[in-house]
């Protein structure tokens, strides 16, 4: 019904959005030093002050829960539906062609910190309620929009939200996939270490090993140093081995080589090129005993976690993912971290024990393990299938429910879905160097979410 007149409003006033999009994109929202009333440092602090100031304006009813979390309702009553977001941002990193922290446009997209993760979906999510309130769209019932400052650390800031205020019965977030993300699988994050040998044949044998970062990221490099092999060898253990990756070799009096593959997040490994499963199918051609127990439980190429005694899958959230992503070697001590996402028909403890056991049989101890269970909301729910029929309605094409391993803003709230930002198969360099969402996924942020707020509350 109003479906054509929401479309020609922000094709009017993009301009307008571009500009909002600006000024929060101008704000270092990172995690800074804590300060007084500011939990998360200043960046977090000016970026929730500004969605609320953006609220005030469009006249909602807009609390502050102590620079953790604001909230900003439409109407007076208890809210229906529940839209959560978050104005904190990642760091920038290297490699950036645009200002990290500002908005540009260049084409077709628009670049910056947060344009798709998630400052650029809340704007959308604000000019979806300023297209209501100018086109004077009735709405019955009460919405509530929801931003926070820390989901890049942790998400204390929803936790002390919900220490003062509950969730409404329906909530969505635009921090994951179109057309409906109802399924997110259990993660663990583990990390090990152990003493192991490291010599292998002909007085070959391995100095140092530094690979990987963060843990729920695939490595694009694995550092290794070395003594008692030639560039030779080790150039035919590089062939042999037939990674997909590439090799650079400094020789000198301790030879050192670097294994450059391909990063992935870590819920997505089979997008990469795991530098660090390489180097141990590398170091194992060579005859290290260490290397060779480890790449027995994670053969390069294997995403899955068969080797380590898994490789589950359901008919909802589809196979497992197990990713070793960090490995650090100093003389004989080892330390590595694992990234494992998990269906929804296992149990955190139960993929826990398995790890642990498998590793512990090979001689290494768990030092910390650290997890979520699944996230299901059955596509069946009432809630669900009013988005699905939103996502038909503008985008002009059936849609399906997804399921994920990656963890979204809702992850923890019963019943919350995401819905967007981003559509499958787009490659928007989130987190990484020029973050962008395109001009026309930025349009149908817009379009999605005034439409989904109209089906949902709409009607007098």
């Amino acid at each position: 019904m109003y479906r054509e007149r929401i479309r020609e409003y922000f094709d009017v006033h993009f301009d307008e959005v571009l500009k909002s999009m600006k000024e929060i994109m101008l704000i270092d929202s990172t995690f800074q030093n804590p300060k007084e009333g500011m939990p998360f440092g200043e960046g977090s602090a000016k970026a929730l002050e500004w969605g609320a100031e953006f609220g005030r304006r469009l006249g909602m009813n807009v609390k502050n829960f102590d620079n953790y979390a604001i909230s900003m309702d439409f109407m007076e009553g208890e809210p229906k539906l529940g839209i959560l977001s978050h104005l904190d941002v990642v760091p920038a990193c290297d490699g950036w062609h645009y200002p990290p922290f500002d908005c540009t446009v260049d084409g077709e997209n628009i670049y910056g910190r947060g344009a798709i993760d998630d400052k650029g979906p809340s704007v959308a999510v604000l000019y979806a309620i300023k297209c209501i309130k100018e086109l004077g769209i009735p709405i019955r019932d009460n919405i509530r929009v929801i931003f926070g400052g820390n989901e890049e650390g942790g998400c204390e800031d929803i936790e002390y939200y919900e220490t003062k205020e509950k969730f409404p019965p329906m909530v969505f977030t635009p921090d994951g996939t179109f057309p409906v993300l109802n399924c997110e699988k259990g993660m663990l994050h583990l990390s090990f270490s152990g003493n192991v040998d490291m010599k292998g044949s002909d007085g070959f044998e391995v100095r140092g090993i530094s690979a990987g970062t963060v843990v729920n990221a695939i490595p694009d490099k694995a550092e290794c140093r070395c003594v008692g092999v030639t560039s030779d060898e080790l150039e035919k253990a590089f062939l042999q081995a037939d990674t997909e990756c590439d090799i650079e070799i400094c020789d000198s009096d301790e030879l050192s080589f670097v294994i450059k593959g391909r990063s992935a997040h870590g819920s997505r490994p089979e997008n990469g090129a795991n530098a660090v499963t390489a180097l141990l199918k590398i170091l194992s051609l060579l005859g290290v005993e260490g290397a060779r127990m480890l790449s027995k439980l994670f053969p390069h190429g294997e995403y899955n976690g068969k080797s380590i005694g898994m490789g589950f899958s359901d008919s909802i959230s589809g196979e497992m993912t197990c990713a070793l992503t960090i490995l650090g070697v100093n003389s004989t001590m080892l330390n590595g971290g694992i990234d494992i996402r998990f269906p929804i028909d296992k149990k955190l403890d139960e993929i826990t024990k398995i790890i642990t056991e498998a590793l512990e049989n090979s001689g290494f101890s768990v030092d910390e393990a650290d997890g979520m269970e699944p996230h299901y909301v059955s596509e069946d729910s009432p809630f669900v299938k009013a988005l699905l029929e939103v996502y038909k309605d503008v985008k002009g094409e059936e849609g399906e429910c997804l399921a994920e391993g990656g963890i979204t803003y809702v992850h923890n709230t019963d019943g919350g879905v995401a819905f967007g930002a981003e559509f499958p198969d787009e490659k928007n360099n989130m987190h990484g160097a020029d973050e962008h969402i395109s001009i026309e996924t930025m349009k149908y942020n817009l379009n999605m979410y005034a439409n989904a707020i109209i089906k949902i509350c709409g009607g007098l």
